[in-house]
């Protein structure tokens, strides 16, 4: 019993923010309130967690760490988490190990993209977030705002931040209905949670879990203190009441005593203004304004004991710090909200365990699959020490309780990225974590000295292991690739190969940036369009002929519509559960366990979009309804995906006509639905006739193979394709000699793969390159050097406009990844430093057509280079594949005979 409430006093917490909104310089104060290793006077500048000598030279987090702290009673483990999108592997690391988040919005800049990432990780991972708003003394010293302006200000933000929240929580309602509605027929499960229709907001000061701070100074508060202060001052009002009225439009009239809503108010010859005005606001900022002998009234009102020695400081600002400090502790103001409005880790785990283990059932049941992967991933491991972590120490310790954080020696040779500690190995392993981006910046290293390789590869591997979020491959041509999330976290992992795991000099390339390959399509009819792929004209295909001559292979390609192909790309953690029938993982933002379900919804949403989209084309309704009864035969085709099986590029099977043969042709290799019988598309009125001819059927897996080829590197420069339908007609002819049917399989693979890049050529293919969102803010008089970059850079201006109650202008852009290499040190040397840019992964867009541009601009001779055909070359060059060029473009008639003068 005694073991059982010690774990009702702990606390398991992380700091989640955007970029510098204050996450270090408040984890810096709670420890210095809480324990010796900061002094108070350093707090905000030691910068304690932030440990690593990049860290403290970069003046960022990029790795997060783990404090134990004591407030009263209670045992705190705080972490740590750095805000920058390139190092989201250790928010996502530190919100699976906490049970609550305290999401930091700086009161001045207010709600950024990375809090949105953050607070759809705490959604994901079913944390209890508690909202702290720091900065607040900037609306005073720096945008001089009034009491009633800042407190719009932060109405505004907290009713931001209530407003991404809720858009989760509508997410999650509106998909349990639709599982709950399509499983109506079938019966229900035992084991179906309620569906939640909350409409309360989540951040609510009068619950207590909004904190308004100032981190760099020390101080902070809750309205609950000033509901006492003034609870003990003004008889006929109590706490609770006071409480409820200190947020909101809640008025205090004077001449009632009675605290009124803004009818209430009426009347009165001088209406008050809001209660959190009047009654923590005003005081605050006189507090702020305060000096001399204004300063001792406040010593006394509330009777502070501040030391003698910050008094007759003569800098009047650490005077006043520290009298705030004093009446408003920030560790007290923050530390009592984790305790009050966070779960310990026994009532956490009531509600977290959908998320953690989802298929605890399965595995109780004795599932066949969970039985095959622990036999595969089980292993055996002896633990060697355990240690309490205090940021940049660690303090050994012979025991640790459920519910704690420690750190464990001994598993470094079991563990590649995460895994699943137990004492029983009838334990089914955790879900695996959500990342908010993948690794897109990929470079090839390789050592100055080859006699380093030995050294490089065990650096890899241990580099692979120590970052959840790395990526270490060989390429085709042997190169080793390393994959990071941004230039900062490449730059982080080359510097710790280099000096910590693999400790030789290495050798950089340019980054390889990825590129896709699709065809120009969105011009065309779109009933046209998907007619291509169900007509049987000889004249609208690629028609290629195995080596024998046995094998007749015709192809024809249509470009998917955006959505549905973005949601293929989307969803491929997902399609490979369905298609590849793998198991043992948790999908990121699915809940239950009809996934089939979820992923047919999704599609059929992207159709529809495109159905919407194209009715504004065909105005006919009788077209319309036979355009939309074609994409559901489309729908009832699916043979396969590719590339890996689960891309975003669709092969479906033929059309059969007649007797299904083909004529003087041969026999039609069928091809089957499998995909969309997976998928829950296949009509029960199209189901697949049997096979014709054994031989031809055993080409099936041949043709699937070339496919896969094909689209896995396209013909402009071997890049995967993007969004495109293709139909494969096989027709093979009757022979009995064996030399015919050598190698049979291969030929028909590699016909198909040259019939498919033949089609992409003949529909005018496109490159297709990857979109950075980019959020910038910089002053007005460095507008014109901030857009001069985003011009060099070929950005997409979205919107730009000024930041309400701030001197800077904010701006919205696209900004293509081949071009972001260097751009945040560009932009910062053009404004001097004034400007930030956060950047991004957003989508896929086409580049210009390579034909239209030459049309308009000529041969090239006199304007610069195509931009689509110097990626393509650039790309081709790096892969040794041949190049179209001219050696020399400009030259003089060379003299054969001496100038006579």
């Amino acid at each position: 019993m005694a073991d059982f409430d010690r774990r009702r006093r702990v606390r398991n917490i992380c700091i989640l923010a955007h970029v510098d909104h204050g996450k270090t310089t408040l984890a810096d104060h709670l420890i210095s309130s809480c324990g010796s290793e900061v002094h108070p006077k350093q707090a905000g500048k030691v910068r304690y967690m932030d440990f690593l000598a990049e860290e403290q030279r970069r003046a960022i987090t990029m790795k997060s760490s783990s404090i134990s702290l004591r407030y009263r009673d209670h045992f705190i483990n705080l972490i740590d988490s750095p805000g920058h999108m390139d190092f989201c592997s250790e928010v996502s690391t530190a919100a699976r190990l906490s049970d609550g988040a305290l999401v930091l919005v700086d009161a001045v800049e207010g709600v950024h993209i990375q809090t949105h990432a953050v607070l759809r990780q705490a959604w994901i991972e079913k944390l209890t977030p508690c909202l702290v708003l720091n900065k607040i003394d900037r609306l005073i010293t720096e945008l001089g705002l009034s009491e009633l302006e800042a407190y719009n200000r932060l109405l505004r933000i907290v009713h931001e931040v209530n407003l991404i929240v809720s858009a989760y929580k509508s997410q999650k309602y509106l998909s349990d209905v639709d599982s709950l509605l399509s499983s109506a027929g079938g019966g229900s499960g035992d084991h179906e949670e309620p569906v939640e229709d909350d409409e309360e907001d989540t951040f609510q000061p009068q619950k207590g879990n909004v904190a308004f701070v100032c981190a760099l100074d020390g101080w902070g508060f809750r309205i609950g203190q000033f509901a006492e202060f003034w609870a003990s001052r003004i008889p006929r009002l109590s706490r609770d009441a006071l409480v409820r009225g200190l947020w909101g439009p809640r008025y205090y009239n004077p001449e009632t005593k009675l605290i009124v809503n803004k009818r209430g108010i009426e009347g009165l010859n001088k209406p008050p203004p809001p209660m959190f005005v009047q009654f923590v606001l005003e005081p605050l900022w006189k507090a702020m304004k305060s000096k001399g002998s204004k300063i001792e009234s406040i010593i006394k009102a509330f009777n502070l004991s501040v030391p003698a020695r910050d008094l007759q400081n003569k800098d009047p600002k650490v005077v006043l710090h520290a009298v705030m400090a004093r009446w408003l502790p920030l560790y007290d103001a923050v530390l009592s909200m984790v305790v009050d409005c966070m779960p310990d880790p026994v009532s956490a785990q009531a509600f977290r365990i959908a998320r953690l283990l989802p298929n605890r059932e399965d595995a109780s049941n004795g599932d066949e699959a969970i039985k095959e992967i622990k036999r595969k991933h089980l292993q055996e491991a002896e633990l060697q020490s355990i240690y309490l972590m205090m940021g940049p120490k660690l303090k050994p310790v012979t025991s640790a309780e459920a519910g704690n954080i420690v750190a464990i020696r001994g598993l470094g040779q079991h563990i590649l990225k995460s895994a699943t500690l137990s004492s029983t190995k009838s334990c089914p392993p955790f879900s695996s974590m959500a990342f908010q981006v993948a690794p897109t910046l990929r470079v090839a290293i390789e050592p100055s000295d080859p006699a380093d390789m030995g050294a490089l590869m065990k650096g890899l591997r241990l580099l692979n292991r120590a970052d959840p979020f790395v990526e270490v491959t060989v390429s085709s041509r042997g190169e080793h690739v390393l994959a990071a999330a941004g230039e900062v976290h490449l730059e982080r992992c080359v510097k710790d190969l280099k000096d910590r795991f693999a400790k030789v000099s290495l050798e950089v390339s340019p980054p390889l940036v990825s590129y896709k390959e699709t065809v120009e399509g969105d011009d065309l009819d779109p009933l046209e369009n998907m007619k291509v792929l169900s007509s049987n004209a000889v004249s609208d295909c690629i028609e290629k002929v195995t080596p024998n001559g046995r094998c007749v292979v015709r192809v024809r390609v249509m470009k998917l519509p955006d959505s549905l192909a973005k949601v293929l790309d989307e969803s491929g953690e997902l399609l490979g559960e369905i298609v590849e029938a793998k198991s043992g993982k948790r999908i990121r933002g699915v809940e239950g366990d009809d996934l089939v379900s979820v992923l047919k919804k999704r599609v059929m949403d992207a159709v529809e979009s495109e159905i919407e989209r194209s009715s504004k084309d065909i105005a006919d309704k009788d077209k319309l309804e036979k355009y939309r009864s074609l994409w559901l035969r489309f729908l009832g085709r699916i043979w396969a995906l590719g590339p890996g099986q689960v891309g975003p590029n669709v092969l479906l099977k033929p059309v059969i006509s007649g007797g299904g043969g083909g004529g003087d042709v041969g026999v039609l290799v069928r091809g089957s639905s499998h995909v969309s019988e997976q998928l829950g598309f296949l009509d029960v009125t199209e189901t697949d006739a049997p096979p014709v001819n054994r031989e031809a059927e055993s080409l099936v897996s041949g043709i699937v193979s070339g496919f896969q080829l094909a689209t896995a590197a396209g013909p402009l420069c071997d890049e995967p394709m993007w969004g495109l339908g293709f139909c494969v007609e096989a027709y093979i002819t009757q022979s009995d000699a064996l030399s015919d049917q050598i190698d049979q399989y291969g030929q028909v693979m590699m016909a198909v793969k040259e019939a498919c890049r033949a089609a992409v050529l003949q529909r005018k293919p496109q490159l297709v390159e990857a979109m950075y969102y980019c959020e910038l803010s910089a002053p007005v008089e460095e507008l014109g050097s901030m857009f001069s970059v985003l011009s060099r850079r070929r950005a997409q201006v979205l919107k730009d406009e000024m930041q309400e109650g701030s001197a800077l202008f904010s701006v919205q852009a696209y900004v293509p990844v081949s071009e972001s290499f260097g751009f945040v040190d560009e932009l910062r040397a053009s404004t001097s430093g004034a400007a930030s840019a956060l950047l991004v992964l957003s989508h896929w867009e086409t580049l210009p057509q390579t034909e239209e541009e030459m049309e308009e601009f000529g041969d090239g001779s006199s304007v610069p280079p195509n931009m689509a055909r110097r990626l393509i070359d650039t790309v081709r060059r790096r892969k040794g594949l041949p190049v179209e060029e001219k050696v020399v473009q400009h030259a003089t008639k060379q003299r054969t005979r001496a100038r006579k003068v």
